[in-house]
């Protein structure tokens, strides 16, 4: 019990204080918040959809979440970064959990505790994204399995099936393809793959399909081929494919990632794996599946082509296990360690996640532009990224401002990542004559609006400044004492 009240303490500090500050930030989380937005406004809980249109970008599970919390909670920040923190902290449960099954409670405590203050979760529990969910569900997957496997007890493949149906529900086929590849490669290492046999019982893979059903078939039998090509088409078979950003296709990505997610233990990561590769013949049975589940999901994705810093989250679990074992007998380190991150953490949180998040977000322009919106008003945004968090804070039809020339590079095409291009565009020419026209304007791309539109008379009507962090730098490294500023918003009058 003592232990329990300590992980939900931690919990509450960590993931939860805090939250209703953040600002909704561009361009994820937006795309989340601003999905479940139109979800619920339509009250259409099945199709996602953003802009007004369908969206295929996800599976249904997260927004879900975000469905249940804007009906709770009300559509706002605290609301949106829920059940991450919720799932975060379920995580960490199960982590404890699997960690004294595995060896004993003291295990388990400091794998849940090193799980908590590691940087990458720690981030993770208040994003506005899929991965949170699709961590305790993976985990519990394997879990399940692992258990069932050791004390013989098939009935526990129905648990591993059933979240693997609805890790799919969250993420896609990932959820159950990747934890089979865990589990296929950990019995030939046992050499025990005749037991993949009990495993795909007719029961277990009827339970699976039946949870996954209650949203892929109802999305295919509605939206047929278009469902199929973009969900399955783009948002899979691209992803692994095609690299979205070429900068983070290179070999070392995860490694780097894995060493920077989890901060402050990191010191022990490579002293833990010198070690282990050692007695690799020697190693017992949980530390041959924590391994195996560890090294295959950050092998996996590095060697898929596109790459995002979440994506090795489901490695946490069993690397914070691992790394556990190393401070059995070392507590005055840990304590030291895992005290100091959470009295760091939190000013983090306030200090710097607040500011970042403010430099990533709409809302203050929002604020500025709700004022001047009405329904005679064109609302355009011109820069190098598109503001979907103004949407979300204003609920206005904001259109892409582009010129025909670099709309023709950047519209939407089958079967690329252009596909992804799917907010409402305008180019400077179908700029309406009978509308109010506002325009929120980087300030970096303030010329190029300014002649493109040099027929128009504009009237300046706000200037939002740069985030706290971002001006400090300016000051810092060039020496500027005037406010800088990120964008400018112009006025044309009928």
């Amino acid at each position: 019990m003592v232990n329990f009240i300590c992980l939900l303490i931690v919990a509450l500090i960590l993931f939860f204080a805090g939250n209703w500050l953040l600002p909704i930030t561009d361009p994820t989380e937006a795309v989340y918040a601003l999905t479940a937005k139109e979800m619920l406004a339509a009250g259409d809980w099945l199709s996602p959809r953003i802009y007004g249109d369908f969206w295929f970008d996800k599976p249904i599970m997260f927004y879900w979440e975000l469905l249940i919390a804007y009906k709770i909670f009300g559509v706002n920040e605290f609301a949106s970064r829920f059940f991450p923190a919720v799932f975060a902290t379920l995580g960490l449960f199960l982590t404890y959990f699997f960690g004294a099954k595995l060896y004993d409670k003291k295990t388990g405590f400091a794998a849940a505790i090193i799980l908590a203050t590691s940087l990458e979760y720690w981030y993770i529990s208040h994003a506005v994204i899929t991965d949170m969910t699709l961590l305790v569900m993976f985990s519990l997957t394997l879990i399940s399995f692992y258990l069932g496997y050791r004390a013989k007890n098939p009935r526990l493949y129905l648990m591993a099936f059933a979240a693997s149906g609805v890790a799919v529900l969250t993420k896609g086929p990932i959820g159950f393809f990747l934890p089979g590849l865990i589990i296929l490669i950990f019995l030939a290492w046992q050499g025990d793959l005749p037991h993949l046999k009990e495993l795909f019982r007719v029961k277990n893979l009827l339970l699976f399909a039946a949870i996954v059903a209650i949203w892929y078939l109802p999305m295919t039998i509605i939206h047929g081929a278009e469902f199929v090509e973009n969900f399955l088409g783009v948002h899979n078979f691209l992803r692994a494919t095609v690299s979205e950003y070429q900068k983070t296709d290179v070999w070392y990505y995860y490694s780097l990632v894995s060493l920077i997610g989890f901060f402050p233990w990191s010191f022990a990561i490579i002293g833990i794996a010198i070690k282990k590769f050692r007695r690799l013949p020697k190693l017992d049975v949980p530390e041959k599946f924590l391994l195996v589940w560890a090294l295959t999901v950050v092998i996996f994705f590095q060697l898929c082509a596109t790459k995002y810093v979440t994506y090795t989250l489901p490695a946490m679990i069993p690397a914070a296990i691992l790394l556990s074992r190393c401070f059995v007998n070392r507590w005055k380190v840990f304590v030291g360690v895992a005290g100091a991150t959470l009295i760091i953490f939190p000013l983090l949180q306030f200090f710097v996640a607040l500011p970042l998040a403010e430099d990533n977000s709409a809302r203050r322009e929002a604020e500025m532009i709700l004022p001047l919106i009405d329904d005679k008003t064109c609302v355009v945004s011109h820069g190098e990224k598109y503001p979907s968090s103004l949407v979300f804070y204003t609920g206005a039809k904001v259109y892409r401002l582009e010129t025909k020339y670099h709309f023709y590079h950047i519209k939407p095409q089958k079967m690329t990542w252009k596909s992804k291009n799917v907010m409402p565009f305008m180019t400077f020419d179908e700029l309406p004559a009978d509308k109010k026209i506002l325009a929120i304007v980087s300030v970096d791309w303030e010329r190029k609006f300014l002649d493109n539109t040099f027929l128009y008379k504009w009237e300046l009507v706000g200037e939002v400044p740069k985030g706290a962090l971002e001006s400090l730098t300016e000051k810092i490294f060039y020496g500027r004492e005037h406010k800088e500023l990120k964008y400018k918003i112009y006025r044309r009058e009928i």
